[in-house]
């Protein structure tokens, strides 16, 4: 099942409940929000506070992406938050392993993220711990950035290497991803698909959701 997950961080955070309502409307399946520090990205956006305050009024699961050193003392308390999702970076966690195990103990899925010079091999161990991988196809830290081409093949391998374990890891990306692209993604095996300036970019959120699910279609 192919899913849209709009990126909040290029939403109009003034009137931030009509922005999560108009995807809704669209069709979204996932609400996807930016968490970062100024630290490991070189940008700082939200915190707990606002994940407690969209998940009363998000119907839809919110999908918290840690852009944080040390997630390890905060993955939990996204979860306590609401957040049905957390990922964490494979390069700011030490303890891989155990941030993951405590997510899914607090009732969340626990997701690995990696950065696009960051080879698949460093998650290779964990990824038995994770419910889903969110493949970076930018350099996070901004939105509106430029999809980079390799992010595909790195899908690619990440879909074997799921189905070599016969695991059920499902694959996000995000970065970059517009109805130009869309259907390459889907393509390599991506199935939660991030979209930022390419929904909130737009006039209308509701029908830039629905014209990506379109263009997704075209390989499901």
């Amino acid at each position: 099942m192919i899913e849209i997950a709009p990126s909040i961080l290029s939403a109009d955070f003034s009137k931030l409940g009509e922005e999560i309502r108009a995807v809704e409307k669209g069709g979204a399946g996932v609400l996807h929000v930016d968490v970062m520090d100024g630290k490991f990205v070189p940008n700082i956006t939200i915190g707990l506070p606002v994940v407690k305050s969209l998940a009363k009024i998000a119907k839809i699961p919110i999908d918290c992406h840690l852009m944080i050193e040390e997630p390890s003392r905060y993955a939990v308390q996204f979860v306590e938050a609401g957040a049905s999702m957390v990922s964490v970076h494979v390069e700011a966690d030490v303890h891989l392993h155990r941030t993951l195990t405590a997510i899914r103990e607090a009732g969340g899925k626990a997701g690995i993220a990696i950065n696009p010079a960051t080879p698949l091999i460093s998650l290779e161990e964990a990824l038995p711990f994770a419910d889903f991988i969110l493949i970076m196809s930018v350099n996070p830290g901004f939105g509106g950035q430029k999809f980079i081409q390799t992010a595909l093949d790195k899908v690619k391998k990440l879909k074997w290497m799921i189905s070599e374990r016969n695991l059920s890891t499902k694959i996000e990306i995000d970065g970059g991803i517009d109805v130009d692209n869309i259907s390459q993604v889907v393509e390599a095996g991506a199935e939660i698909l991030v979209a930022g300036s390419a929904v909130y970019g737009k006039n209308d959120p509701a029908k830039a959701v629905a014209d990506l699910i379109e263009a997704a279609s075209v390989w499901v």
